[in-house]
């Protein structure tokens, strides 16, 4: 028994102010020089607005936060997301899920991840292994 149960809603994962400042580092770990996340002039210039935007792979990383804090020990199986809009710097962001299945030690959940003001902008499923 998991102590889990089908629409059980997960503990959100919260941002308060997304940095621009980590967006420079995620940069570099990510070895991504791409202008968009570094030069606000450069986002005005393509018309994707007035500030810089954040990468992919850090707002996957929030929604991953979410399930790992909300399933302790566990490990992501699956994962699958899709990218719906940017998320830029200042935005607040909320990650939030819920259960979708139990089977044996499998917990199956469903998540988002959402910007104040303008709703989801990254949503999924995943396969969290208990054991």
């Amino acid at each position: 028994m998991t102590g889990y149960a089908v629409g059980d809603a997960l503990p959100p994962f919260v941002i308060e102010s997304v940095s621009p400042d980590g967006m420079k580092d995620w940069a570099v770990f990510l070895a991504d020089p791409n202008p968009i996340h570094l030069d606000v002039e450069v986002v005005k210039a393509k018309g994707l607005g007035d500030r810089v935007i954040n990468q992919g792979p850090a707002n996957v990383a929030y929604m991953m936060n979410m399930l790992m804090a909300a399933f302790p020990g566990g490990r992501i199986e699956a994962m699958d997301s899709r990218f719906l809009d940017n998320v830029y710097a200042g935005d607040r962001v909320v990650s939030n899920g819920s259960v979708t299945a139990v089977e044996n030690n499998r917990i199956s959940c469903a998540f988002t991840l959402d910007v104040d003001g303008r709703g989801t902008v990254n949503a999924g499923t995943a396969t969290i292994n208990l054991n």
